[in-house]
C-alpha cells in the first residue's frame, strides 16, 4: 500500500465539486485515510509551494491558494501516487479537457493555476506534504523513509 496527498483547491470547494471528486476517488479504489478542511494563510501557502518560489506565477499561486479553504486528504491504495496523478490529469485543465476528458481537472479545472486539485508527484513529495498537513501519521503499511 502507498499513500499520497490529495488536495481539492479553493475553486474545487467553491464550485461545489468536493462530493463528486470524493466519489471519483472512492470509485477508483482509493481509501480516504484522513481528511481536513484547511484555510491556508500566505506564510503556509508559500511554505507548501516553496519549490515554485522563484517562478513568475508564485505570487499569483499564493494569492489563489489563500482565496478560500482547501480540502486535504491522505489517499491510500497500491501505487497511490501514480494512480492519483493519472486520475487528476494534466496540470493545465484546458489541455486536460481535450487530452484527458475523464480526468478530475477536465471535470472542474479552468487553467494551469486554477486546476481544482493537487497531487503529490513522488514518494518524497507525498511524505513531505502529508507531514505538512497531518503531522506524523506513519503506519507499517507506508514505506516512506523520508519522514
Amino acid at each position: 500500500m502507498e499513500r499520497t496527498l490529495a488536495m481539492i483547491k479553493p475553486d474545487g470547494l467553491s464550485g461545489n465539486h468536493m462530493e463528486k471528486i470524493k466519489e471519483v476517488i472512492l470509485d477508483s479504489g482509493f481509501e480516504i485515510v484522513e481528511e481536513a478542511v484547511v484555510q491556508l494563510d500566505a506564510q503556509r501557502a508559500s511554505l507548501f509551494y516553496v519549490e515554485h518560489s522563484s517562478r513568475s506565477f508564485f505570487d499569483s499561486l499564493v494569492k489563489y491558494m489563500t482565496s478560500g479553504p482547501v480540502l486535504v486528504m491522505i489517499l491510500e491504495r497500491p501505487d497511490a501516487i501514480l494512480h492519483w496523478r493519472v486520475l487528476i490529469g494534466p496540470t493545465d485543465a484546458r489541455k486536460a479537457k481535450t487530452s484527458h476528458p475523464n480526468s478530475i481537472r477536465a471535470m472542474c479545472g479552468v487553467d494551469s493555476e486554477k486546476n481544482c486539485v493537487h497531487g503529490s508527484d513522488s514518494p518524497q513529495s507525498a511524505a513531505r506534504e502529508i507531514l505538512f498537513f497531518f503531522g506524523d501519521v506513519r503506519s507499517d503499511t507506508v514505506e516512506h523513509d523520508e519522514l
